[in-house]
């Protein structure tokens, strides 16, 4: 049983589809009802085993309710994919409206951390889960630099995060690891890539790794 957010379309939509490929049970989330339910539908008729449900992970008692729905419905939460993520910003840092900053947190870290603390409990309490979180390599400190100032550093905190939250579960069986597309959304080779990407890691072996970043199946520098 998998939970995967923003995935109406691109890169998450594929991922629904790769873990349904791999039989998972999976509930597609996204903030616009309409896209959701046609992404579910259409992944329903390839005969994939997925619904929808809206969300919108800047609305965390939304994000707790659907995680309690989701083990109410299905008994158990097995795997998270944090991918919802917003980029509105194009300004430098000294003219960076921090409204724009706050909004990119809201999504791209807290929305994440939010999803993590309503499924943490049930992965918990079953001695198992794989949390995801589909970051970017523009957050990455080899690649930091000029420009999107509020996007790279809402996926900065979200790299970190999956570095304290995998430490903070290390000695159970709940793996946290990080990912980034590795190339543009717009490109259908590179979104295939990363969503193999999501689906192994939201499979992991109970030995697989864990606080690590990855592209492509392949671990890098953070």
């Amino acid at each position: 049983m998998a939970l995967v957010t923003g995935a109406g379309r691109g890169v998450g939509l594929e991922i629904c589809r790769r873990l349904g490929a791999a039989g998972c049970t999976v509930v597609l989330t996204a903030r616009h009802p309409e896209r959701g339910a046609a992404a579910a539908r259409s992944l329903r008729e390839e005969g994939h085993d997925v619904c929808f449900r809206e969300l919108d992970v800047d609305r965390p008692a939304a994000v707790r309710e659907l995680a309690a729905r989701v083990m109410d419905e299905h008994g158990r939460l097995d795997a998270l994919i944090n991918n919802a993520a917003i980029s509105i910003d194009s300004a430098g840092l000294a003219t960076l409206e921090l409204e724009v900053l706050h909004r990119s947190f809201d999504t791209n870290f807290l929305g994440a951390l939010g999803c993590c603390q309503a499924v943490l409990p049930f992965m918990l309490a079953a001695g198992h889960g794989r949390i995801v979180n589909v970051s970017s390599d523009h957050g990455s400190f080899p690649k930091l630099a000029a420009g999107n100032p509020g996007y790279r550093l809402s996926k900065t905190a979200l790299n970190t995060l999956t570095v304290i939250l995998a430490d903070e579960v290390k000695e159970i069986n709940v793996l946290v690891n990080a990912m980034t597309l590795g190339g543009s959304c717009e490109d259908p080779g590179a979104v295939a890539s990363a969503a193999e990407t999501a689906a192994w890691l939201a499979t992991l072996p109970d030995d697989g790794p864990r606080g690590r970043f990855f592209r492509d199946r392949a671990e890098i520098s953070w």
